[in-house]
């Protein structure tokens, strides 16, 4: 354990966590693809993806995604103060939010005949029950997620960032596991081993790495009496947790809303908005959720300072630089969408024609990209001066506001509405959070949004039909593998030299963040391997 609980510098840090996300994303990418290959776009496939709507809901009730960061500082604060004391409230933390999340799977776990109806309106009888057997089998997973997240905490606190970047690899490497050694010695179970994959990964991932690496660097664990229940502190995680748990952003519950309205869509319509939501979140993650990890200690650092010029100024930098490499990216996949998705998913079950319709589920997605990247940024803005309830509630009312256009796009324009009424939403719910900064702070930290998008926009015009030009001008059978490849390597450097040579010609200030995102990952890269 030595290597997992060595405590790490800050670029190193960002380093592993970067190349964490990237790999995790990737290795979602091939779960997803050892789906595609054996089960295609079939009701099995759909019934896998939507069993994970309830058990995602109660993560997201309890803030699970967001509970190591609100944890965190508080328990920096004790500790410093009473490394005894610290111990004390940690054992707290960890008792209620085990307590917590076992209460909500079982009760969940229990009403399972009542939540399938309302999670897959649109599948058959035969189907939800299928969906209830597997929604039993994941449920128990969320057990291990929160307390797991405590652990999780605690080695951030201590600068360990090695665990944390292996969970989610070993949780995904466990549900391929799962999935392929059950398909093969059981195949007529279907896609249960992928089920009990996710337990497994949870289990193992989650909770008990983290909690050896913690052990590794020494653990005090304190019985649940008073003191440690009521602890002083337990009020302050409450409330810093309580915006998060009760505002629901649509960008959080966006997924669990393409299985829910998909399932109204016919069969494999669920199967394939998860295929191109999937490949949709690798720029999601590289750019936009590293842009917001990236500058939130920073922006935090300026707030408390309280110097709101100089936060102004980095919020504008920040934001500049994210949008002059989102927008290209997101882009130049729109243009290659088709063979992108016909090159990772068309083979074993998956037809080429349900290829193709993904790929324009895909294009569609994409196009909210850039609005991802911008919430990031401008949400950890509001966190930076301790204000979670403000994004809660404009997520909500997003959220809310988004649910007729699900519905709406579902039933009248089957997939396609569904990835439609998503990147709407998401715009939408950017925009009322850039609005709300606007009026509370003043436009000066967002000013240069609008005129880097525009420069970028336009020379990502030229190049997006450079790079879709040339996969139509290519000497190979359409739809062949080879022709998916020539296609996305070609129009790679198709679009690349095009955007960049023009951006250097007219406004190298738009080019310089990508150029300076490219030196700067292979400088770190470098680092990483003298290290």
């Amino acid at each position: 354990m030595g290597f997992l609980t060595r405590t790490q510098a800050v670029g190193v840090a960002a380093l592993a966590l970067g190349i964490s996300v990237f790999l995790s994303r990737i290795l979602g990418l091939v779960r997803d693809k050892v789906i595609s290959y054996y089960f295609g776009a079939g009701d099995e496939a759909d019934v896998y993806f939507t069993s994970f709507v309830v058990p995602d809901f109660l993560n997201y009730l309890l803030a699970g995604g967001y509970f190591s960061l609100t944890l965190v500082p508080l328990l920096s604060l004790v500790f410093r103060r009473d490394e005894e004391d610290g111990w004390r409230f940690f054992s707290g933390a960890v008792f209620w939010a085990t307590l917590a999340i076992a209460v909500l799977t079982l009760a969940a776990w229990l009403a399972v005949p009542c939540l399938v109806p309302l999670v897959a309106p649109g599948f058959s009888p035969e189907n939800q029950d299928r969906l209830a057997l597997f929604l039993r089998i994941i449920l128990p997973a969320q057990v291990f997620f929160l307390p797991g997240a405590c652990f999780s905490a605690m080695l951030y606190t201590r600068r360990q960032f090695a665990v944390p970047a292996l969970t989610p690899l070993i949780y995904n490497m466990c549900i391929i596991a799962g999935g392929l050694l059950m398909f093969f010695s059981a195949p007529h179970r279907g896609m249960e081993g992928f089920c009990w994959g996710v337990l497994a990964g949870a289990f193992l991932g989650a909770l008990l790495l983290p909690c050896l690496a913690v052990r590794a660097g020494g653990l005090r664990f304190f019985l649940p009496r008073r003191r440690v229940l009521l602890h002083p502190d337990m009020k302050a995680l409450v409330l810093l947790a309580l915006p998060l748990m009760l505002g629901q952003s649509v960008v959080v519950l966006d997924e669990q809303f393409i299985r829910v309205f998909g399932s109204l869509t016919g069969e494999g319509g669920v199967s394939l908005l998860n295929y191109a939501r999937r490949v949709m979140l690798v720029p999601v993650g590289v750019v936009a959720q590293a842009a917001g990890l990236a500058s939130y200690p920073f922006l935090a650092a300026l707030a408390a300072e309280k110097n709101s010029q100089a936060f102004d100024a980095s919020l504008n930098k920040a934001l500049s630089a994210t949008v002059l490499v989102a927008l290209p990216l997101s882009l130049w996949m729109v243009s290659i969408a088709h063979p992108l998705m016909r090159l990772i998913f068309q083979q074993g079950l998956l037809t080429p024609a349900e290829a193709e319709l993904s790929g324009n589920l895909l294009a569609m997605m994409l196009i909210g990209v850039t609005f991802w990247a911008i919430q990031q940024i401008v949400g950890r803005a509001f966190y930076a001066h301790k204000d979670t309830l403000t994004p809660a509630l404009a997520g909500t009312a997003a959220t809310i506001l988004a649910l007729p256009f699900y519905y709406l796009g579902a039933v009248r324009l089957g997939p396609t509405g569904v990835a439609l009424a998503g990147t709407l939403a998401v715009t939408f719910y950017t925009g009322i959070l850039c609005l709300l900064w606007t009026k509370r702070f003043g436009p000066r930290g967002l000013a240069h949004i609008p005129a880097a998008a525009a420069r970028s926009f336009v020379l990502c015009l030229p190049a997006c039909v450079a790079a879709y030009g040339l996969t139509l001008l290519l000497p190979l059978p359409e739809s062949s593998l080879w022709e998916a490849l020539a296609s996305v390597c070609g129009g790679g450097v198709a679009f690349a030299a095009v955007y960049l040579g023009l951006s250097h010609l007219l406004a190298p200030e738009v080019s310089d963040p990508l150029l300076r995102f490219g030196a700067d990952l292979a400088r770190r890269l470098r680092s990483g391997k003298r290290r």
